[in-house]
């Protein structure tokens, strides 16, 4: 189980830890072992920095469509509130409209 208190790397550190993995011709593993951090974190960092250069897996999202997704969600999550307040407010008019 991982730790409550997740570490943060800077975007500089992640960008030079994805170039190693590049030009030293290693593992993920290895290079992840050597800078003594998570290779799941450091794989996930490699896979979205290939997706974000147009290399992904075929249907993976660059960073900018991950956004776009995040914000389009939050959008809808909105919509879905505000109509079901409107639906609660018409129902209570045409219950008071009928009285």
């Amino acid at each position: 189980m991982g730790s409550k208190y997740a570490k943060r790397y800077t975007e500089e550190f992640k960008r030079d830890a994805i170039a190693l993995v590049d030009s030293s011709g290693k593992t993920v593993t290895a290079v992840a072992r050597e800078l003594g951090i998570s290779s799941e974190s450091l794989r996930g960092w490699y896979r979205r920095a290939k997706a974000d250069q147009g290399e992904g897996a075929r249907g993976e999202l660059t960073g900018a469509e991950r956004e776009e997704l995040r914000r389009l969600c939050r959008e809808d999550r909105e919509q879905q509130q505000t109509i079901e307040i409107l639906k609660k407010a018409t129902a209570f008019f045409v219950k008071e409209s009928g009285q």
